[in-house]
């Protein structure tokens, strides 16, 4: 409907905008596996749908558009302890290129949480997206001559590498408003909105296959 009237659609996935993620994106580089844990105290709002579709879609978007490639298969389980619908799961999603994404939501945990860890060749990537903080740690070949505070590792066939930290400026923003500006933007100069109706329709379609995998169970 879009096309055919030639109008301008936004998903509202806010945490595209958290300035947290928004800091290490760009150093996402074909990340090949991935963690994410988004556990929320419970709050009877919401309750009427799977928690898949009530907190994890968020993390489902933002591994979307870092996984550059198609998902394979996903497998998922998920226990309904208070609500009609599950309101604790966890799912394995498997991309073709060979990446493995582990996903935890829960809306009935003691404390809440958003975080999410990814790992690449040579890096490990952190975002808090709650405390909007992130932490980039990297590898590189050792100096033939380390200095007296340089971290160094040796495996087992006598590599060394340096590690070190490239942790990224985080600039505080509103993310709400940044994502109704950014959408008015695309509006006003016809460009592409950040969360395209396509992302939003590809996120939609791997949550609903983590409630059948769950329902299968």
């Amino acid at each position: 409907m879009a096309k055919k009237h030639n109008v301008k659609g936004q998903v509202g996935h806010v945490e595209r905008f958290n300035p947290a993620f928004k800091a290490v994106k760009d150093k996402i580089e074909n990340p090949m596996f991935i963690e994410t844990h988004r556990l929320a105290e419970f709050n009877p709002r919401g309750t009427d749908v799977p928690v898949v579709l009530d907190l994890m879609i968020h993390d489902i978007d933002a591994i979307l558009s870092v996984v550059k490639s198609k998902v394979k298969s996903v497998n998922a389980s998920g226990v309904a302890v208070i609500s009609d619908s599950p309101d604790i799961a966890n799912a394995r999603i498997e991309f073709e290129n060979g990446c493995v994404a582990n996903i935890t939501s829960s809306r009935i945990s003691m404390k809440n949480m958003r975080k999410s860890r990814f790992f690449q060749k040579d890096a490990y990537i952190s975002v808090d997206y709650l405390e909007k903080i992130c932490e980039v740690v990297k590898m590189k070949d050792a100096p033939e001559v380390p200095g007296d505070f340089d971290m160094i590792l040796q495996n087992a066939e006598g590599v060394k590498k340096q590690i070190y930290f490239d942790n990224p400026q985080v600039d505080t923003n509103n993310a709400i408003l940044e994502e109704l500006e950014t959408f008015a933007d695309a509006i006003n100069n016809n460009s592409t909105p950040i969360v395209t109706l396509e992302d939003g329709t590809e996120a939609l379609r791997v949550a609903y296959m983590i409630i059948e995998s769950m329902e299968r169970k």
